[in-house]
């Protein structure tokens, strides 16, 4: 390890350093040793030769495509750099160097650190795999699933849980089923001024949610290349859903053609190899089957996720949704369930469906609980302030 670095403007120096990749261009006069001088050649191995006189983006790259070196690569910068910045430096890797055909080998796939965009990667990558790079894959997307599972589940569950039960609110709960809140407003003008207090004489409670299923969610997911942590996140969101006894949960994934995966839905594993990613988009084929599913239309959320770059029909993707609307069911649009915010997306589609009364937003996993509550409940949508 090399020894902390007490003086701050020698800490800066050595920063500016290491971003700028040394060469006679750089400024610093600073060389490097032990831990840096290794921190350095992983990252001059990605983003530039250290000897030449470039900088930034203009600076070649080194790794090369041998898999022993990315091997040892993948080794280097897990031992120098934390977890958040290995996941971004191996994106890189993929993208900057065309590593991805390597990903098809299972010492590749046992080197990297896995997240959720490798997992992407290797949706993308599921046609070519070899058979025996498959389990190893499989390995490797389950390892990120119960991450995600173990983050996201029981949050879901509970919130979802209590907005079912406040859906079914009945007039004559039992105590502890009261919901004081709404009986107190209801009975306002009950109130006794000389016993400073409201008498009660109708009571709101929370019905418990009963066994059979009291609510429909289909999920309608876009499966175009640039939507593939949406997929794996709507896979994970779906399998948690599909345990919830009161929630009869649909999974359908598109492109130009429509595939039903609520049979895999047991397992988002499975969800996940089930998808393409790529080609083109035809929302409207898409909500056709959703709407050819729908049987209680007033007990029925459909959330469409996805770009809107439609590729269909786009007057008929617009009455489409129009008609489901009219007919009770609750039609959420997110344009991204992921963690990096809205992607580019098509305005002008995102703009029609808010003038339908389903304004199209960009979601993130944390908020995704409380848009379903929200959606259930029949109240307005939590949507996020642009940035």
């Amino acid at each position: 390890m090399t020894a902390a670095v007490t003086d701050p403007a020698q800490e800066r120096l050595r920063r500016w350093r290491l971003v700028l990749g040394g060469g006679a261009a750089d400024g610093t006069g600073r060389a490097l040793s032990g831990q840096d001088a290794a921190m350095d050649g992983a990252l001059t191995a990605l983003y530039g030769e250290g000897d030449k006189p470039q900088t930034g983006r203009e600076r070649s790259a080194g790794l090369g495509a041998s898999a022993p070196s990315v091997a040892r690569w993948l080794g280097d910068i897990r031992t120098y750099f934390p977890s958040s910045v290995v996941q971004v430096m191996q994106r890189d890797a993929i993208d900057r160097l065309g590593l991805a055909t390597l990903l098809l080998e299972p010492e590749m796939l046992e080197a990297v650190e896995a997240d959720v965009h490798l997992v992407g990667t290797l949706m993308s990558l599921n046609k070519a795999m070899p058979d025996t790079t498959k389990e190893t894959a499989r390995a490797v997307v389950r390892k990120v699933v119960d991450e995600l599972e173990k983050r996201l589940a029981t949050r879901t569950r509970a919130t979802l849980t209590g907005a079912l039960d406040r859906s079914a609110r009945v007039s004559r709960p039992r105590h502890h089923d009261i919901d004081w809140n709404r009986t107190i407003a209801a009975n306002l003008k009950h109130y006794l001024p000389e016993y400073r207090t409201v008498v009660p004489e109708r009571l709101i409670g929370y019905g418990r949610a009963a066994q059979s299923v009291k609510k429909e969610v289909v999920l309608c997911v876009d499966q175009s290349g640039s939507m593939a942590a949406s997929v794996v996140y709507a896979s994970v969101f779906g399998a948690v859903l599909a345990s919830m006894r009161s929630v009869d949960t649909r999974l359908v994934v598109f492109d130009t053609a429509v595939v039903d995966l609520t049979d895999q839905l047991d397992d988002p594993v499975d969800v996940i190899f089930g998808t393409r990613l790529g080609g083109g988009t035809d929302v409207n084929r898409a909500l056709a089957y959703c709407q050819s599913q729908i049987t209680r239309p007033a007990e029925t959320v459909v959330v469409l996720i996805s770009d809107l770059y439609e590729g269909g029909i786009r007057d008929e993707m617009l009455k489409r949704v129009a008609t489901m609307k009219a007919s009770g069911v609750q039609f959420v649009t997110l344009l991204a369930l992921s963690d990096e915010g809205a992607p580019a997306y098509d305005r002008e589609h995102a703009a029609a469906l808010a003038a339908l009364g389903a304004p199209a937003f960009a979601c993130t996993p944390d908020l995704f609980p409380e848009v379903m509550a929200a959606a259930i409940e029949k109240r307005p949508l939590p949507i996020p302030e642009p940035v």
